[in-house]
């Protein structure tokens, strides 16, 4: 299939229109069929539930083109059980799992022209999202909702692609005991936004949070968990409130199975962070970014960069995405 017209090397990290998106209705107890539309636009009451009570949950993943040629999208099952526990906790109806999976692939086929050419390195986005869609005004669940799915191309999420990232340690909290840090609602950006302008602001590519009960333990940043290396060791703070990261789950598969590591998924204090020689950011949207400096309150703390770990995770776990690795079974959902 011929591909749009498009300079994909010089895509960012922004929203393109693309052909079709799906769209499925909650009304009475019950979703609809759904189907495909043209329509971006969605038009709705001033008092619908999500304007007033920010009750909404997304998803975000990625379909490529392989190195066969196919298009293919990385692990959407883990996806639709994510988003399936972020309603739940949001006391929003359950899309099923399945049908998830194939709105998700029925978006995907039905852009196939706007998914980016293998090597280009820019990759197709895919939002599926889900909101209250009635008029609302007491503090409530709605009793209406709306599911759909987009696609848009886009290039890296963070300006300049792969390169060591300068990160802070935040003075502010990004979720609290006991509270939505781990599932995917939209009210937890909402929250990191000011902290996010004041430290671009300011010369940092992101917020490193810690866990608000004692400030002790790295989380996560606002938009991708953490991972760590020492040694032949991988390890990844461990947080009732950290958002399940699928990336940082295949990581740690891969980095077992694939590579040969050794694994430790358990809190990480603020003091040990002078004990790791690598550091990354990783996430659908930046894959793995690799962490040269962690500032602490004024005190630097150096990492690797892009290191012979790091780098090896990246390789293996694109190369898995790219179809140059063999998958593990049922990583990758072929669309055409």
């Amino acid at each position: 299939m011929e591909k749009k017209n498009i300079d994909w090397s010089s895509l960012g990290f922004g929203y393109v229109k693309t052909d079709k998106r799906f769209v499925s209705n909650y009304k009475n107890g019950a979703w609809d069929a759904g189907c495909l539309t043209d329509d971006a636009t969605i038009t709705m009451s001033e008092c619908a539930c999500v304007l007033q009570y920010a009750q909404t949950c997304f998803e975000g993943m990625k379909a490529y083109t392989a190195e066969d040629g196919r298009i293919v999208c990385f692990r959407p099952d883990l996806n639709a059980a994510r988003m399936a526990q972020s309603c739940a906790r949001l006391k929003m109806p359950v899309y099923p799992e399945d049908k998830f999976v194939d709105a998700v692939v029925q978006t995907v086929r039905a852009n196939a022209q706007w998914v980016p050419p293998f090597g280009s390195g820019a990759t197709l986005y895919i939002r599926p999202f889900m909101f209250g869609y009635d008029s609302i005004i007491g503090v409530k669940p709605a009793n209406e909702y709306q599911f759909r799915v987009f696609a848009t191309p886009v290039g890296p999420y963070f300006k300049g692609g792969v390169k060591p990232l300068t990160v802070r340690i935040s003075d502010l909290d990004r979720a609290a005991p006991r509270g939505t840090g781990h599932v995917k609602a939209g009210l937890n950006y909402a929250m990191s936004l000011y902290n996010i302008v004041d430290a671009h602001e300011k010369g940092y590519d992101e917020n490193v949070y810690v866990d608000s009960a004692t400030r002790t333990h790295i989380e996560e940043t606002g938009g991708a968990n953490i991972i760590f290396v020492k040694g032949n060791t991988l390890v990844t703070p461990k947080s009732d409130t950290i958002l399940p990261s699928i990336t940082r789950r295949s990581l740690v598969y891969v980095a077992k199975e694939y590579l040969g590591m050794e694994v430790e998924e358990r809190p990480v204090a603020l003091t040990e962070l002078g004990d790791f020689t690598e550091a990354g950011l990783c996430g659908t949207a930046a894959v793995i970014s690799p962490l040269g400096t962690i500032v602490d309150h004024g005190k630097e703390i150096h990492y690797a960069g892009m290191g012979p770990t790091i780098q090896k995770l990246y390789d293996t776990l694109t190369g898995i995405q790219m179809g140059r690795i063999e998958a593990p079974e049922g990583w990758i959902q072929v669309i055409e």
